[in-house]
């Protein structure tokens, strides 16, 4: 049963002259499938703010929720699936604080028991679930966007770029390398050769499990990227196991410095910068 003109303008005034008591009745409902994780104050609030637009949208004359009466509710349905998502509530226990309302209102119709407004409420729910099944449209944007955010944020804390010294950074790459992760290290890379002016960088896999025609392809990129800007890389952590496969599969550094350890790496960097890295122990006096 499609909502009308006329069935709108009787559900605002209803909801005007019960707000009091379904907007008491709404919150406790939304509050127990929430168990507490939100103040009854600020689920008061957001609930009151709903039904103000609600009535708002219903006596302009809303009939479908994409009218263009029905702008403000659907910024005020966007915003609270937005909150949701963030403060870590469910797609579920998002969509009840909409779909509570049909049994706030309920309650009120079968005491009325008059067939005019048992009509109406039954148009009405169609437009309740069409807000509803915006509100979970919106909290899974919100929510894929998050995720995409946090990934975003995981591929910077796992590709970090150290500065040594003067003159030297160093990339340890520890987990799978793929290309969007590649790019991350790239960017990262080079933006921090621009700023410390870094004539050398050291790229270090000890911590990348296994190197494959990709994995490989995506460093040497990386490498003559840094010489674009002109810096030399080298390439650290070549293990017996890695060396055997990049023999395997035909895959040629080149120029370019490598490895087995980092540490052999630092000593091979300090030897192009004419830092003295023998010590000797002192004598024991006999």
């Amino acid at each position: 049963m499609a909502l009308s003109a006329e069935s709108s303008g009787r559900l605002a005034r209803l909801l005007t002259e019960h707000a009091d008591r379904l907007t008491v009745r709404w919150t406790e409902i939304v509050a127990a499938s929430l168990r507490g994780r939100l103040s009854q104050a600020e689920l008061a609030r957001q609930i009151g703010e709903l039904h103000r637009s609600m009535i708002d949208a219903l006596g302009s004359g809303l009939t479908d929720l994409a009218d263009e009466h029905g702008g403000e509710l659907r910024a005020v349905l966007a915003e609270l699936s937005r909150n949701r998502a963030r403060q870590g509530f469910s797609a579920t226990e998002t969509a009840i604080s909409v779909f509570a309302l049909k049994d706030a209102l309920l309650e009120l119709m079968e005491e009325t028991r008059d067939t005019q407004t048992l009509r109406d409420f039954l148009a009405f729910t169609s437009l309740l679930d069409q807000m509803g099944l915006f509100t979970f449209e919106s909290f899974v944007r919100t929510r894929e966007s998050l995720i995409a955010d946090q990934a975003e944020q995981l591929l910077e804390l796992s590709t970090p770029v150290v500065k040594l010294w003067e003159g030297v950074v160093a990339v340890p790459l520890v987990g799978t390398l793929d290309s969007a992760r590649a790019q991350v290290v790239m960017e990262r890379l080079l933006q921090t050769l621009v700023d410390t002016s870094s004539p050398y960088a050291i790229i270090d896999i000890t911590g990348v499990p296994a190197v494959d025609t990709q994995v490989a392809q995506h460093i040497l990129k990386t490498v003559v990227a840094a010489r674009l800007m002109g810096a030399d890389c080298i390439i650290s952590g070549i293990r017996p196991q890695i060396a055997q496969t990049i023999v395997a599969l035909g895959i040629e550094f080149g120029d370019i410095a490598t490895k087995a350890s980092l540490a052999d790496a630092l000593r091979h960097v300090l030897r192009l910068t004419g830092v003295e890295t023998t010590s000797r122990r002192p004598r024991r006096e006999g």
